[in-house]
């Protein structure tokens, strides 16, 4: 855990992203749309095609269907870039709490409107401020993603389930991430030496 460089990767420990939430916590928007970034993992793109119909608040999930970006000079809202990329998200609970309660303060929203009515590069401002008045390490708002995998790695779940939440493939996840999993091969071998011990 902690910052780890891997492939230009930056990680954030949650300790790192507390003091960052706090600093952003004066604008609303912003500390919403980042706290769905770390403590979900999807990305930039996803956040900003979000629409309050994506989350079921009984189940506590989010659903991650469409992606969105500025083409041309208008709002163009898509489809993920591959079928791996459409899922569906378990927030802890905090999170579905606060998703609650922020979209309770958008008046009148229509279930299928955006939450997030700002621009990637208000989101990297953001990121800029948060990170000089915390007295952060500059990361990339894309390395939010590689933390929330990090910090899932750590927790100790598998390559497979890891993909399943971020749309990628096991083998990605395993190769992009292979620095960060803990050894196996050590441990194996401690205990081909014990099974040849105990049948000695």
């Amino acid at each position: 855990m902690g910052k780890s460089k891997g492939k230009e990767m930056l990680i954030w420990t949650p300790e790192e992203y507390k003091d960052f939430s706090f600093a952003i916590m004066d604008n609303p928007v912003s500390f919403y749309a980042f706290e769905m970034l770390y403590w979900t993992g999807i990305r930039l793109g996803e956040l900003l095609a979000l629409t309050p119909e994506a989350f079921d608040f009984e189940k506590g999930t989010v659903t991650i269907d469409k992606s969105y970006q500025r083409l041309k000079r208008r709002d163009v809202v898509t489809t993920p870039k591959s079928d791996g990329s459409i899922r569906v998200i378990v927030m802890p609970d905090f999170l579905r709490d606060e998703m609650k309660e922020y979209i309770e303060k958008l008046y009148k929203i229509g279930k299928d409107e955006r939450l997030f009515l700002v621009s990637k590069s208000q989101m990297h401002r953001e990121m800029s401020r948060g990170c000089e008045e915390a007295g952060l390490k500059r990361i990339r708002i894309h390395d939010l993603r590689h933390s929330h995998v990090s910090l899932l790695i750590h927790l100790g779940y598998s390559a497979v389930a890891i993909g399943k939440r971020m749309g990628h493939e096991s083998e990605k996840i395993t190769y992009m991430y292979a620095h960060l999993f803990p050894s196996e091969q050590k441990d194996m071998g401690n205990k081909l030496n014990k099974l040849r011990e105990e049948t000695a």
